[in-house]
């Protein structure tokens, strides 16, 4: 059997390099497109030149449609409309649950598009698709002359429109699969021939700006080219390419190879917890298991089981409602699905640094957009909720709160975190800075500790009101995802406790900081979550 090639550690990581190809079909023409329907648990795919779309489940591959269009990509919207590319139209299309069609585009600048061919959505509705020729050649489309003179990448408003030209006219030979990074703020794209991956930031408007080669030479002797694309939750990017699928990091990095015996077209997540990865190849549909799953898509939340802030849907093995020692130490989970159990009577939680200079407007770190990405997590009413229902169950709540004397006296200037805290005469004793935010603050029977460093447990007596407590399920939330929360999740997991991050009643200064956090360090110190599933499990 032939492994999986780790080029880098991160790799396996993402999957085990063991795992084996499960062959779902057979004998198709070429494949791709697929797509996973997150509530009735089903795949959908097509056979381009066969001209026929069908459908895997456990029952096993039928075919729901013939002619197809010579249809290629596919995705759903949030609604879970079907979004479908179509090489012989030169369209891109929505397909209605009850059967109806509306064209959503066809043509620019009163031209026909050449053949959309893959697909993605926004979170906010628009539509992003890539427009080669490939449609217009025979066998994977319906030979016929080009009305335009090059091959673009466009996005559709949300609520529709006219397409919009996102890049350069003459940038791309054949830009084909695309995908969002977890939070949305970049888009790659590769290309079949130019055998690279772009990237673009993402504007607040929705355009694109100056992109760049992302990663370049996916080629070798081996067949396979960049063709299909997706991005897991951690940002690694999966294209299709010589010998299977080539895995890169986000910075660029290529990680690993996933080996399959043909030539791959396209993959996607699915799945009842989205770990499982399905690639169209040439006439075979597979499946492997992975460790990782997709980036958050709008139509995963329809499934009802989704995470959030960027992590993947069901990111862990579904546990039984055990204690949360159990669950951590002999579960293996790294994200914790809905119907994993806590016993309250050791469960403590912290609310750390929610003080008015740290997420509120007019706060010393306010410039560094830490107020708008706590109001985009709900973090401070989302862990107003968590310490309510901590309180009706006997959890006790810990107010940790970062607290400089008048002077910074005893803050040693060591790292530009603390220089930035002196700078800025922050969260001084006394000062409407250091007080906790309205809706945060202590109630009757809690527990307030001070601390002066980013951990709750440096030089505070944290430890010691939680030994004394008799708790040793420590549920963390609060400011600075990626260092408050993130350096006390890593220290109580050193000390031997069992660390529980709602991530949706944390915040830091960017949705991307947040995410990076999440769905990396994270994952391997603790059990993230979201308070719905906290408040559940207890």
């Amino acid at each position: 059997m032939t492994t999986h090639v780790a080029i880098r550690p991160a790799f396996e990581e993402c999957i085990d390099l063991w795992a084996p190809l499960r062959q779902l079909g057979a004998g198709f023409e070429f494949c791709e497109g697929p797509i996973w329907h997150p509530r009735e648990q089903h795949l959908l795919f097509s056979d381009m030149p066969g001209d026929v779309r069908r459908r895997w489940d456990k029952s096993g591959v039928r075919e729901v449609m013939r002619p197809a269009n010579k249809c290629n990509g596919m995705t759903y919207d949030g609604e879970l409309n079907l979004i479908v590319c179509e090489h012989a139209t030169s369209t891109v299309m929505r397909e209605r649950p009850d059967g109806r069609r509306e064209v959503l585009a066809s043509h620019f600048e009163g031209r026909e598009l050449n053949s959309p061919n893959d697909v993605v959505v926004k979170s906010d509705g628009s539509i992003y698709f890539s427009d080669p020729w490939y449609g217009r050649m025979p066998v994977f489309g319906v030979e016929r002359p080009r009305q335009l003179g090059f091959q673009g990448v466009y996005r559709i408003p949300p609520g529709g429109g006219p397409p919009e030209l996102l890049v350069d006219r003459y940038l791309f030979d054949q830009p084909n699969g695309l995908c969002f990074c977890p939070t949305e703020d970049r888009l790659f794209v590769n290309d079949t021939v130019q055998h690279n991956i772009r990237v673009f930031p993402v504007l607040p408007d929705g355009r694109l700006g100056p992109g760049r080669v992302f990663a370049s030479g996916i080629v070798g002797s081996e067949p396979g080219v960049p063709d299909g694309m997706k991005c897991d939750a951690r940002g690694n990017v999966w294209v299709s390419g010589p010998g299977g699928v080539w895995v890169y990091s986000i910075r660029g990095e290529l990680i690993g190879k996933l080996r399959a015996p043909e030539l791959v077209g396209n993959l996607t997540w699915g799945g009842p917890d989205w770990r499982t990865l399905f690639l169209t190849a040439t006439h075979s549909l597979y499946a492997v298991e992975t460790r990782v799953g997709p980036r958050l898509e709008p139509y995963m939340k329809a499934s009802g089981t989704t995470a959030r802030g960027g992590e993947s849907p069901g990111g862990g093995r579904p546990v039984s409602r055990v204690d949360a020692a159990a669950s951590v130490s002999t579960g293996g989970v790294k994200k914790a699905a809905p119907g994993f159990g806590l016993d309250a009577s050791r469960c403590a939680l912290i609310i750390q640094d929610m003080q008015n200079d740290v997420v509120m407007e007019g706060g010393a770190f306010a410039a560094s957009g830490s107020p708008a990405h706590c109001r985009d997590q709900n973090a401070i009413a989302n862990a107003a909720r968590l310490a309510e229902a901590a309180r009706k169950r006997g959890i006790p709540v810990i107010h940790v709160w970062f607290v400089v004397e008048p002077g910074a006296p005893g803050v040693t200037m060591n790292a530009p975190l603390f220089e930035g805290l002196a700078d800025a005469r922050a969260l001084v004793r006394g000062t409407w800075g250091a007080a906790p935010v309205p809706g945060l603050e202590p109630q009757g029977g809690d527990h307030v500790v001070e601390k002066c460093r980013m951990s709750a447990w440096e030089g505070t007596r944290l430890e010691t009101v939680l030994k004394a407590l008799g708790r040793d399920v420590v549920i963390v939330s609060g400011a600075w995802t990626n260092m408050s929360i993130e350096h006390t999740a890593r220290s109580g997991a050193d000390k031997g406790y069992f660390m529980i991050v709602p991530e949706d009643a944390c915040s830091t200064m960017n949705a991307e900081w947040h995410a990076a956090s999440v769905n990396y360090a994270l994952q391997n110190v603790a059990i993230v979550t979201d308070v719905d599933a906290v408040i559940g499990a207890t």
